[in-house]
């Protein structure tokens, strides 16, 4: 591993997305996406991600053009069609219009058809939380998790993120519904690492902490067992009810996981006054008893604010393949 400033990180970024045409503005914001994953150490959704996102483009199953639009309004939700353009966009945009909803009405729902990979889900929950909301987000994907009880992958691992407000540093919780996502299981490959944690069977059917072999069966533990395959389906059901988009199935036949669905939930939690009184009351209730030698215990998003500043001071670490990759492109 080596360490890049943000700003090196960024104008490499931003470089490559304008040599593939993108408009300034659109190449700018991307790249900001891409460097803020990295910044707060989700660097399977950064720079370890960005290869495959400029391969997407070049395929045409990314419009660098396309812009989301409404398509129904049902007063506090509303359906809108992505275009196909760039997922993580579609998604910035989709979350500060749930923002505005919310603002307006104490609740804001956008769902989103016809759009692509978001990159790191838990971005918008921090956009929410920045705005000053409670933010709920989920996406179906591709099937890559087998349901309970199966051998063949037939759910997605629908990430879901919440995200709650708070001065002290805002409650983000971001996760897969696999024990562990496929960008986990990635860095902990470019790493030599085993996972810390058995994360899913081996082409013998043996329980596995061997990312490779994991990554090749497409057989990982849903998060829970079967309450973590039921999650995934409830997901794969409410995304794509909402948005009348593609569900898992649809996206898996068409063998790219592109044309995908997802939800942007906010509340405006100021519906209550003491809300951060509260929240502040939750964690330290939990983070006041004991913890296992060795381990300490952490609200969701604790962590990453402490990579964010980390990160911030010392440089960006890079996986340095990945690192040579982008700078060849």
């Amino acid at each position: 591993m080596t360490k890049v400033p943000y700003t090196e990180l960024f104008k490499q970024f931003e470089r490559v997305l304008l040599s593939l045409a993108f408009d300034p503005i659109k190449a700018k914001s991307i790249a900001e996406i891409f460097t803020s994953n990295s910044l707060d150490g989700v660097y399977s959704h950064g720079l370890n991600r960005f290869p495959v996102f400029v391969d997407y483009v070049k395929k045409g199953w990314v419009d660098k053009n396309a812009e989301p639009k409404l398509i129904k309004s049902f007063g506090v939700i509303e359906q809108w069609d992505g275009q196909l353009g760039p997922g993580m966009l579609n998604a910035k945009v989709c979350m500060q219009r749930a923002i505005e909803l919310a603002k307006k009405n104490g609740m804001g729902c956008v769902a989103l058809k016809r759009t692509n990979h978001w990159m790191r889900g838990g971005a918008y929950g921090w956009q929410a939380a920045e705005a000053g909301c409670i933010g709920i987000n989920f996406t179906n994907t591709i099937a890559i998790m087998p349901p309970w009880g199966a051998k063949a992958p037939a759910v997605g691992n629908n990430p879901l993120i919440i995200a709650v407000p708070r001065k002290e540093g805002h409650i983000v919780l971001d996760m897969a519904l696999s024990q562990y996502s496929y960008g986990k299981m990635q860095e902990a490959e470019l790493r030599h690492q085993e996972l810390g944690f058995y994360g899913g069977y081996d082409q013998n059917g043996n329980l596995s902490k061997d990312p490779v072999a994991i990554r090749i069966t497409k057989r990982t533990l849903p998060v829970g067992m079967w309450k973590g395959s039921g999650l995934a389906i409830m997901l794969d059901l409410l995304v794509s009810i909402l948005s009348d988009g593609q569900t898992t199935g649809e996206i898996t036949s068409s063998k790219s996981e592109t044309n995908i669905s997802q939800v942007f939930i906010c509340i405006d939690p100021n519906l209550n006054s003491n809300y951060e009184d509260i929240a502040n009351k939750i964690l330290d209730y939990t983070k006041g008893v004991q913890p296992i030698e060795g381990e300490a215990i952490y609200y969701p998003g604790e962590k990453t604010l402490q990579t964010r500043r980390q990160n911030q001071k010392e440089g960006i670490p890079v996986d340095e393949i990945m690192w040579k990759k982008l700078l060849a492109l």
